[in-house]
């Protein structure tokens, strides 16, 4: 093959066109346990993360509610992937052996969000949120009927694999992903770049700029305990009966059981089985949806 422009030029239209194709196909699933928002600056304050109001009767004026405000901030970090084609390969037209390269690419940048988003859940019980406290822990500060702080847990203990319930129907989740600029298929590939000179090499790649933080941590009930049908129940029981400033009903209801590996039986026997160990009907079967993940071991 002659190197020339016309020949690059359709190396990277062929290239970004495998990029796009298995970008689309994939599927990831961080979208089930965080929101996404978007970034036009190198970090965004969520001032709102935390404030509440109530519904009321409308007698009179309206009542302004003063919102509790906070400071919580998440910075936006680069990322990339690359890989080098050699010239050798060009000339010899040998490149259809770097499609599975193109295409492994295109995978981890589409599913790179769940390393992030999964890879802060796994030590939620040790990430901090907007209330000071961890996103999963025993103290959380809120305001109970008369207006006096007390401390609220959404943690049930433990020392093992994490493991938590979510309630994944609110239009906030207990995880926020922040994109600032999408994963894109780029190139360094002119025949005069000092990579091609230097080192016989066109590069390929792709980079973007994200990051994640703990969104609220009411959505979200954590464990490190067995995973038994009774701790299951009660992390979910705990979710339901939480109350928010001033005695206010959250109104939850446990969506998703997220897992990893080691908790994929305990979880499959809580969730499918029609009958539990003692041959009575199982009560948790179909309670909520199953997601198992690597990330939380």
């Amino acid at each position: 093959m002659i190197i020339n422009s016309k020949t690059l030029s359709a190396i990277k239209k062929n290239f970004i066109s495998l990029f796009d194709k298995r970008f689309s196909a994939a599927d990831p699933q961080w979208k089930k346990v965080a929101m996404k928002t978007t970034s036009s600056t190198a970090s965004n304050v969520y001032a709102w993360l935390g404030a509440t109001t109530r519904m009321r009767e409308w007698l009179g004026e309206r009542v302004i509610q003063n919102l509790k405000t906070h400071d919580f901030t998440i910075k936006n970090k680069p990322f990339e992937d690359t890989f080098g084609v050699d010239r050798d390969d060009v000339e010899d037209d040998n490149l259809g052996t770097y499609t599975p390269a193109v295409e492994l690419l295109a995978d981890d940048a589409a599913n790179f969000p769940d390393e992030l988003v999964f890879g802060l859940l796994k030590n939620a019980d040790s990430t901090i949120c907007y209330d000071g406290q961890n996103l999963v822990d025993t103290d959380h500060p809120v305001l109970d009927e008369n207006g006096k702080e007390v401390s609220v847990s959404n943690s049930g203990g433990g020392a093992g694999n994490f493991w938590c319930v979510i309630d994944g129907s609110k239009p906030v989740m207990p995880v926020i992903f922040q994109m600032r600029k999408e994963f894109k298929f780029v190139a360094l590939d002119n025949e005069n770049d000092p990579n091609v000179f230097m080192n016989k090499q066109f590069i390929y790649g792709t980079d973007g700029r994200m990051n994640v933080g703990a969104g609220l941590w009411q959505l979200i009930q954590g464990s490190r305990q067995e995973l038994t049908a009774a701790n299951f129940s009660e992390r979910c029981t705990a979710m339901e009966k939480l109350k928010g400033d001033n005695g206010r009903s959250l109104r939850l209801k446990p969506t998703l059981l997220v897992v990893g590996p080691s908790n994929k039986e305990a979880a499959k026997e809580i969730l499918e089985k029609e009958r539990n160990a003692n041959g009575e009907t199982n009560i948790h079967r179909g309670a909520v949806e199953l997601l198992v993940v690597p990330e939380f071991g």
